[in-house]
């Protein structure tokens, strides 16, 4: 009986868990609510691992590794959550707790970079690809040759705090002008003010409509954010493709539309940027693929596989 890799999304209030073959086919998929505080993020983990293995109809004895993506500082080598404020949680060895419950390997990844290599297989992409999350927040991973690329202190890809304009609105981080206070979903909604279910919807149809000029200057900063971190990635790392994900993506070919108008008039004005040919190296990640899940899975089967090579 072949073996079952599970891949889980924690996020701040739900956990999306896949099972994946050894072929790295998809055997079945559930969401569950995420739990608060160290004990109730690791027992729904657990139910997730239940709840997936119910769904595929298999039984958790044949699952044989698991991997997390989770918000937050990761310490990967040690499988530590640090710092996941979302979910209450300040230090919590995660991979420890899991595996003592069902004793097999357990991999612990920021959400972020396990979506860039979730991205990266189902892109099939064995070049260089850059998954730029427009979130909450905003950051991105980078996958070189199918392997996440870290960087010496594992912050290869966090564009969200590059200041790209020092007056700008002040950052949680303390600067001013970060490129997520312009397309981090946070950040924008708080400078809107309005409250709302949507208000980045709410956001685009004002501006559209002509009613509200601050709702336009708001939806044109989301596509100057975007563009700037699209720079970012293809200027430092030299990605073929950047491949953006994250919830401000609901908003489909509107968004995608806006960064391409942003992208085309940069390339018009700069013969330089205009090389790079930015505009052709974007795509929106595929509405509700399991990005983040898939990549935490693949990402734990491939530290099984080097241990045992």
């Amino acid at each position: 009986m072949s073996a079952v890799r599970i891949g889980l999304d924690v996020g701040g209030t739900k956990i999306e868990a896949i099972a994946i073959a050894e072929d790295d086919t998809e055997l079945s998929r559930t969401r569950i609510p995420t739990g608060w505080g160290d004990d109730g993020v690791v027992a729904a983990v657990h139910a997730a691992v239940d709840a997936v293995a119910a769904a595929g109809d298999f039984d958790v004895t044949r699952v044989a590794s698991v991997g997390i993506g989770i918000p937050g500082l990761i310490d990967a080598d040690a499988g530590r959550v640090l710092h996941a404020v979302n979910l209450g949680v300040t230090e919590l060895d995660l991979a420890d707790a899991v595996h003592s419950e069902l004793g097999v390997p357990v991999a612990v990844e920021n959400d972020v970079k396990a979506a860039a290599v979730g991205a990266a297989s189902i892109r099939g992409d064995h070049g260089s690809m850059a998954y730029l999350n427009l979130g909450t927040g905003v950051a991105a991973g980078i996958v070189i040759g199918g392997a996440l690329w870290r960087g010496s202190r594992g912050t290869a890809g966090e564009v969200g705090h590059l200041s790209v304009d020092p007056n700008g609105r002040v950052c949680g981080c303390g600067q001013r002008g970060c490129i997520e206070t312009f397309c981090g979903g946070g950040a924008v909604s708080r400078a809107w003010g309005r409250g709302g279910d949507l208000p980045i919807r709410d956001i685009f149809d004002l501006a559209e409509s002509g009613a509200d000029p601050f709702a336009r200057e708001l939806r044109d900063g989301i596509a100057f954010g975007a563009a700037c971190a699209v720079h970012a990635l293809v200027l430092s790392a030299d990605v073929e493709t950047v491949v953006i994900g994250g919830g401000v993506t609901a908003l489909g070919d509107r968004l995608l539309g806006d960064v391409l108008d942003r992208l085309r008039r940069e390339r018009a004005e700069s013969p330089f940027i205009g090389s790079l040919r930015l505009d052709e190296r974007i795509e929106l990640l595929p509405a509700g693929s399991p990005a983040a899940a898939l990549g935490a899975a693949l990402i734990c089967a491939a530290r099984v596989t080097a241990a045992t090579a």
